[in-house]
């Protein structure tokens, strides 16, 4: 992505219109046809801001594989704001943060004989569908399927991971508690034990089409595809395994 795209390249049609509408105005104000000339008004420097930060905010989603909607909000400027008019197209740039999203500042620069810059502050806020609790959950629980449903939020400030799938929260255990519709993220979930250090298990050696059980016991506790050992009590020999489901576990010939 170029980035510093011009003013005109970059406008959507909803921000041509709008800024047609401004020329208009502008050019009805026979009172004052120097102000149209010689400078630009507040409401272009908006205008720029918004088509730059459509244009970003679409990029960002097609780049990232990223599905939702999003709102752009461009803070209102000091309406006695005057710069002089510019000879070249203005470019827009983003400031801060790295990603088009929350808090942003949009640099719009003027590169011509009289150069200028002002900084337009802005809220862009993404909307996804993710996954939030259905009602209060103690810590060390085990989310069930009733305990989590989808629901759209404003991700543009979270930061710890969010899920978009009710699959990667169930079963998981919370290593806090939470209270009804609060999002869940990664912070608030680690792998749940399936089996302890000590527990009679059952091994399933394969081959290809051909298993053998036998019978063991867990040496170390292990969850859901984790590897752990095991001893094998037929033999006595101790060897690690992977976790397929509480009490089983799964090693290859």
């Amino acid at each position: 992505m170029n980035p510093d795209p011009t003013f005109f390249r970059r406008l959507t049609s909803n921000c041509r219109q709008g800024c047609g509408v401004l020329a208009a105005v502008c050019l009805f104000n026979a009172g004052s046809p120097a102000i149209a000339d010689t400078l630009t008004l507040p409401d272009m420097l908006i205008g720029v801001t918004q088509g730059f930060l459509e244009f970003s905010v679409e990029d960002y989603l097609a780049s990232s594989q990223t599905e939702g909607r999003y709102e752009i909000q461009v803070n209102p400027l000091d309406p006695r704001l005057r710069m002089p008019m510019c000879d070249k197209e203005l470019t827009a740039s983003l400031e801060s943060p790295a990603r088009p999203l929350g808090r942003v500042t949009v640099k719009v620069r003027c590169e011509g004989t009289s150069p200028w810059t002002v900084f337009v502050p802005a809220q862009v806020r993404l909307f996804r569908d993710i996954v939030t609790t259905t009602r209060p959950l103690r810590r060390m629980g085990i989310v069930e399927p009733e305990d989590v449903s989808l629901r759209e939020r404003d991700i543009s400030l979270i930061n710890q991971g969010y899920l978009t799938s009710v699959d990667q929260a169930i079963g998981q255990k919370l290593t806090r508690p939470m209270v009804a519709d609060q999002v869940i993220t990664l912070v608030h979930l680690e792998q749940a034990e399936v089996i302890s250090k000590g527990d009679q298990v059952v091994i399933t050696a394969r081959s290809g089409t051909l298993s053998v059980r036998m019978p063991g016991e867990a040496l170390s506790n292990g969850g859901l595809r984790d590897q752990i050992r095991v001893k094998n009590l037929n033999s006595q020999r101790v060897i690690k395994a992977q976790v397929i489901a509480p009490g089983q576990v799964e090693v290859a010939m």
